[in-house]
């Protein structure tokens, strides 16, 4: 049998696997007692760095392939996918936090 998958954990990880080996992670040890998540808007600050990030990666490895500066066609299309996928997943964010928000307004006390 399959195991379930957590949606959050697994966006979590992807998100985690975003960031380099510099970076913050998404969450942090505390002590013993648990782990304490960053704060949502350091979350979205860095997942659009990393968009932007690996956009410009792109845009190096397309501007490489047609100037013939050595970089390989699967690089090319890897570092586009990468790219792309990333900014479908921020926009993917964005449009729940959107609709989560318009949600909240939208209540009546």
């Amino acid at each position: 049998m399959i195991p379930a998958i957590n949606p959050m954990t697994a966006a979590t990880q992807a998100l985690q696997g975003l960031s380099g080996a510099g970076a913050q992670t998404a969450a942090t040890s505390t002590g013993g007692s648990g782990t304490t998540a960053s704060p949502f808007s350091d979350l979205l600050t860095d997942a659009v760095g990393q968009v932007n990030q690996l956009e410009e990666q792109a845009r190096t490895a397309v501007s490489g392939l047609m100037t013939g500066s050595g970089v390989d066609v699967h690089q090319a299309m890897i570092a586009t996918q990468k790219a792309n996928m990333t900014f479908e997943l921020a926009l993917a964010v964005r449009n729940k936090a959107v609709q989560a928000y318009q949600q909240v307004i939208g209540m009546q006390f």
